[in-house]
């Protein structure tokens, strides 16, 4: 775990982080460790990335940068936040996988794996499309807010039970453009949107 920025670094950063967890730096040194351990896992072959997006967007598209196998990539749509900082509710599907799956070798990605919901219902639905074989990686795993038994198969963090955004997490869609994952403050979850 890193050490977390001073005050004055997190100023500079985004004056909304309370604290900042993992740097740039941090997340592309880890994300070419992720993607190693993928390649160690599929060596050359093919496989196809199911994105969970808007979350995993930033993160999907680094790691695919570090892959050179051939894969293919599709995209799905859960929402479950709103504009809350708990996922509440069941997840639901916005929009759906448009590539086959039948038989390919699958690699669901999402950028965070807290409840366990959305991951849960995903690979549902993905093993009713027979893949030949299929697993998880998520960005950050928050165990501590776990409600659905579900391991990811590569994480990259395991992160306390703080709300976090950056890096392609967000707060009622705000702060996915941040390059770092920080903290947000507490006293900005009840400030009304502009």
């Amino acid at each position: 775990m890193s050490v977390p920025e001073t005050p004055a670094t997190v100023r500079h950063i985004h004056p909304d982080l309370e604290t900042v967890l993992y740097t740039e730096d941090e997340i592309k040194a880890r994300v070419r460790q992720i993607a190693r351990q993928i390649k160690a896992v599929y060596g050359n072959g093919e496989f196809t990335i199911v994105s969970l997006i808007n979350g995993a967007v930033m993160f999907t598209a680094d790691l695919m940068r570090e892959i050179d196998n051939p894969v293919r990539l599709d995209c799905i749509r859960v929402t479950s936040y709103g504009a809350k900082t708990k996922s509440v509710g069941t997840p639901q599907i916005v929009a759906d996988l448009t590539l086959d799956i039948h038989n390919r070798d699958v690699l669901i990605i999402d950028d965070i794996l807290d409840t366990g919901k959305t991951l849960s219902l995903v690979a549902t639905l993905a093993r009713r499309l027979n893949p030949a074989s299929l697993r998880s990686c998520v960005l950050l795993d928050k165990k501590a807010r776990r409600e659905v038994p579900f391991q990811a198969d590569f994480v990259g963090f395991d992160i306390p039970d703080k709300f976090v955004v950056g890096y392609g997490l967000d707060f009622a869609e705000r702060y996915r453009n941040l390059p770092c994952i920080g903290v947000l403050k507490p006293s900005l979850y009840t400030t009304p949107a502009h």
